[in-house]
């Protein structure tokens, strides 16, 4: 009877240490990386001479989750790729830096692929507005300091192409 007592006590001690460890303890989850997906080039042009400013490599943001998400949660971007948000319609448009881990430049442009205005050096992490104070059907995001360092002027024009997917 001891015998049957000792391994009841047993059985009961491994059942109890299986259940409470073999819990769903709550693991962290860290942010995943996100990669650039090149899915076109983008080229800029100075308005007065059509001479190009410079060509870049893009990422599209054309879906309602795509362009909520934008650039948020990547470490950087090189100096060669953009992303480039397309919109159905063309109205003020205003973005932040919410969750966006490097300073950038957004450029908007119109319907006619215009650029009409800028904001430079937006701050990372940073939730204010930053409005386009003009009607914009684009907008363009590169790495802070760009913009300058282009000379990039309201008025200078751009132009891009998608990849299509081949199914």
């Amino acid at each position: 009877m001891r015998f049957i007592k000792h391994l009841f006590v047993i059985a009961l001690c491994v059942s109890t240490l299986c259940f409470t460890s073999c819990k769903d303890t709550p693991k962290s989850i860290g942010q995943p990386v996100v990669t650039f997906t090149k899915e076109g080039e983008l080229t800029l042009y100075k308005a007065t001479t059509d001479t190009v400013i410079t060509t870049l490599d893009i990422e599209l943001a054309k879906t309602d989750f795509e362009i909520q998400t934008g650039l948020m949660f990547r470490e950087k971007m090189k100096d060669h790729q953009a992303m480039l948000f397309v919109f159905d319609d063309i109205r003020e448009r205003n973005f932040y830096m919410k969750n966006t881990r490097f300073p950038l430049d957004l450029i908007f442009l119109d319907h006619n692929k215009t650029v009409v205005s800028f904001q430079e050096n937006a701050q990372p992490l940073d939730e204010s507005s930053l409005p386009s104070h003009a009607l914009a059907q684009f907008v363009l995001e590169v790495n802070g300091g760009l913009a300058e360092k282009w000379l990039l002027e309201v008025g200078d024009k751009m132009d891009y192409f998608e990849y299509k997917l081949i199914k």
